[in-house]
């Protein structure tokens, strides 16, 4: 039976997080990471946890008002992830659950089932059915934008604890200059690691048939997100096109989108993200989808609750591991053997670091 738990007040907390390794994309490179912390109080004394990235340093002032004024909605409500979600869309249905919006819902759903987990004493993988266990990551920190004998250098440290896996950024300003970067990385690391690439939507359609052919026969796991992430026509016709499997999601506005580009055939694999997809409880409506196609899907960003979904998910595929958050966690994911490992700790497992928050708090 699921606890007993009311929203007592929702705490917002802006921090900026410099990052270990810079993160180069074709859209711009990134050296801290701009999180806002979440603490959902409720009456009962329990306090779920989540952070949302937000891209940019203004972005997390502006997601902390949609959260008060979701607050005001849901003061002493009954924490019911379902029927809060349904109360914040109606709230917000005029200006539209996206965007912004949609990353303070997501963050509240989150914290929601955090909550749960903990007054339940379990983790969230095992309140939603699953068993604490490790799932296989990959190693998605830095190989950004850099120079091919770079990427090599850095490739071959990504695979410290056991990595069996890392994925590099491309869209560098020619195909020859990919083209380096993938070879020099390849060459340097052992024949059975797996090396995924993202564009990070660099690419027209055109410019996109012409790279993606001349890297398919280069041994890469997957080719992300090429063309504009939305043109589902396009990317289906490059996974009609291509040997090496076409991977997209991380920008699904919701399971809607998801069910969408299923229907399109958009891709061999996909990677919902927690903070877009609508949560915990936007995962397992992704998830249900998933299943249903026969799709792997794997998590984008937010290892430390994403670790948890993915083990109650039927086709679970990769945990895409980055390390933005630890600097400010108390106890951050455990990679051990290139998997994250689910502990017994209750909830998701996320508890904030006072000192290293108050240090990196943005004013």
């Amino acid at each position: 039976m699921s606890p007993i738990l009311h929203v007592r007040s929702i705490r917002s907390t802006p921090v900026s997080v410099p990052m270990a390794r810079p993160l180069g994309t074709s859209a711009q490179t990134i050296r801290h990471a701009p999180l806002l912390l979440i603490d959902l109080d409720t009456t009962e004394g329990v306090t779920g946890r989540a952070y949302l990235f937000c891209y940019l340093p203004a972005v997390p002032a502006a997601v902390a008002r949609i959260l008060d004024a979701a607050f005001e909605v849901i003061a002493d409500d009954r924490v019911a992830p379902l029927e809060i979600g349904a109360t914040l869309a109606r709230h917000f249905r005029l200006i539209g659950v996206r965007g912004i919006v949609a990353m303070a819902l997501a963050g509240i759903d989150v914290a929601c089932w955090d909550a749960l987990a903990i007054a339940a004493g379990v983790p969230l993988a095992v309140f939603l059915g699953s068993a604490p266990k490790s799932i296989r990551a990959y190693n998605s920190n830095g190989l950004g934008l850099i120079e091919a004998s770079a990427a090599a250098d850095e490739a071959e440290e990504l695979l410290a604890s056991g990595f069996d896996a890392i994925k590099m950024r491309l869209g560098r300003p020619t195909l020859e200059a990919d083209l380096a970067a993938i070879r020099a990385v390849r060459r340097r690391v052992p024949d059975e690691i797996k090396i995924m690439a993202d564009f990070n939507q660099a690419l027209t359609l055109a410019e996109a048939r012409r790279r993606c052919r001349a890297i398919d026969g280069e041994g890469l796991y997957w080719i992300e997100e090429p063309i504009r992430h939305d043109d589902y026509s396009g990317c289906a016709e490059l996974v009609r096109e291509l040997n090496t499997p076409i991977q997209i999601g991380e920008n699904f506005a919701g399971p809607q989108a998801m069910a969408a580009a299923i229907a399109a055939r958009a891709a061999d694999f996909m990677m919902p993200d927690l903070e877009r997809i609508g949560g915990v409880t936007g995962w397992q409506q992704a998830a249900a989808l998933a299943a249903t196609a026969g799709i792997e899907i794997s998590s984008h960003l937010f290892p430390e609750a994403s670790a948890h979904v993915l083990a109650a998910t039927s086709t679970a595929h990769w945990l895409e591991f980055v390390d933005w958050a630890a600097p400010i966690l108390a106890a951050p994911l455990q990679i051990v053997d290139g998997c994250g490992r689910i502990g017994d700790t209750p909830g998701t497992g996320v508890v904030w670091n006072d000192e290293a928050v108050a240090r990196y708090r943005l004013t």
